[in-house]
């Protein structure tokens, strides 16, 4: 005898389906390991989740959206997948997980830098030889959310997330 086996969607499952999807920049980090996936919201079939973009101007957001409702279409029982940006929520980089920061790392970028309470100045290692004697060279990166910095130890310019944070004044 046959049974059918519903998979139930649940947010783990969900979860996992969006950390096969990467950010279409850096191919080493998930949108979940960004920490961009806000909400998830499941009726019945139908999934939607928001997002929160790192910088409103990313030219990388449709292709985020496509990429994720298209993962989430090929979720067993899944009949619609709706993605959506807020922009009433920010993003801030201490969203970033660990796997994130290893997967900044591996691709030649920095993660989000500390930021030190009283000077206001920023903490950067460098992603190739971990060394802190680096200086920023341009604060205007490739993209809206890196800047590009240069290590005076192994001598490597590499780029650094800007830090995005609810604390800074």
């Amino acid at each position: 005898m046959y049974m059918k086996v519903e998979k139930i969607l649940d947010e783990e499952l969900i979860l996992s389906k969006l950390a096969e999807v990467k950010d279409p920049e850096i191919d080493t980090v998930s949108i979940v390991d960004l920490g961009m996936v806000y909400k998830v919201a499941v009726a019945d079939k139908n999934i939607k989740v928001t997002l929160l973009p790192t910088f409103s101007g990313c030219p990388a957001l449709p292709i985020i959206e496509k990429n994720c409702a298209a993962a989430l279409l090929e979720l067993d029982g899944v009949d619609s997948a709706e993605v959506e940006f807020t922009f009433s929520v920010p993003w801030t980089s201490d969203r970033v997980t660990e796997d994130g920061i290893r997967g900044l790392k591996e691709f030649g970028i920095a993660p989000p830098p500390e930021f030190i309470e009283g000077d206001g100045s920023w903490h950067v290692d460098c992603p190739y030889c971990g060394s802190t004697f680096v200086t920023m060279e341009n604060i205007f990166g490739p993209t809206a959310c890196r800047s590009i910095l240069y290590c005076r130890n192994c001598r490597n310019p590499f780029e650094a997330m800007k830090l995005v944070s609810s604390n800074m004044h």
